[in-house]
């Protein structure tokens, strides 16, 4: 069975070549250059061109890549199962869907199931992860995706950023917005809801709104003591390091990975961004 994840599950480029998993990059614009996200450029790279004042744009994965890697998987004769990213944050499921369909005229025998995460960063990550683990289990495809869909709708995402300014140039929120949340070190935490990222509170202080992520996990984790949570965040690994410390003493889980946000959603949340990702409900 062929696993296919794009970018913006922010995996690092040696998980893709170490469990057989297809990467399917988005794109990042800097300047007039255009790079293939972990392929051609460097997460770290995109951080420093923001702190340089530059604004790097980022773009759905191609369809001519799709009708490439969607061509081998019918012409290879395994089955396929492809994770995307959330819908409602990028067309790349769109794009995916579009070209399976296309390549059916010719290949009526495609064995490709996509499913649409809703899940951004490491809360996409980790249903790559687990997907990869079911693979090598020997579980079928069919009871793969259950499993993975099942995870997916209660993936939990906790999201704060640094700096406002960085989410007005995307339009998440407004100019006067950013000004005046700088002005009172205002911390947005957002979480995501149907793939979308949404607004919970507005907490004054970066210590505070690392606090109220513990308090709200607390509040929707299920059975925390046996996940493996995921950090993310916007090149700032300290602060990442100290909320693990804090989920540690307080909920004490199964493992908790610690990796940088990709390019895809770095671009948007610019750094010092911190993601959380666990679970509100476990399957039994």
């Amino acid at each position: 069975m062929k696993l296919f994840a794009d970018s913006a599950s922010d995996l690092p480029k040696s998980f893709f070549e170490v469990h057989n998993v297809e990467l399917v990059p988005l794109r990042v614009q800097i300047d007039d250059q255009e790079f293939e996200d972990i392929v051609g450029i460097d997460s770290k790279d995109v951080y420093v061109a923001i702190r340089d004042g530059k604004h790097p744009k980022t773009s759905q994965a191609s369809p001519e890549l799709f009708l490439r890697i969607f061509e081998d998987l019918a012409k290879s004769g395994e089955e396929g199962l492809y994770i995307a990213f959330s819908s409602a944050l990028s067309g790349t499921y769109s794009t995916a869907v579009m070209m399976k369909e296309q390549l059916l005229d010719s290949y009526p025998d495609l064995k490709l199931t996509i499913i649409d995460s809703k899940c951004a960063s490491l809360g996409y990550g980790l249903l790559v992860k687990e997907a990869v683990r079911l693979r090598d289990a020997g579980m079928d495809l069919p009871s793969i995706e259950a499993k993975i869909r099942f995870a997916a709708a209660h993936m939990e995402h906790l999201f704060t950023v640094e700096d406002l300014d960085y989410m007005a140039r995307g339009g998440r929120v407004s100019k006067a917005s950013a000004f005046i949340g700088g002005l009172l070190n205002i911390k947005p935490l957002l979480h995501v809801e149907e793939g979308k990222l949404v607004p919970i509170e507005k907490i004054r202080g970066r210590k505070k709104v690392i606090k109220r992520m513990i308090d709200v996990m607390g509040d929707r984790g299920d059975r925390l003591e046996e996940q493996t949570i995921a950090i993310s965040h916007g090149d700032d690994e300290a602060t990442a390091l100290e909320l693990k410390q804090l989920i540690e003493e307080r909920f004490h889980p199964k493992d908790i990975e610690i990796h940088l946000i990709g390019s895809t959603v770095g671009a948007h949340a610019g750094p010092g961004t911190l993601a959380l990702f666990f679970l509100n409900k476990l399957q039994d």
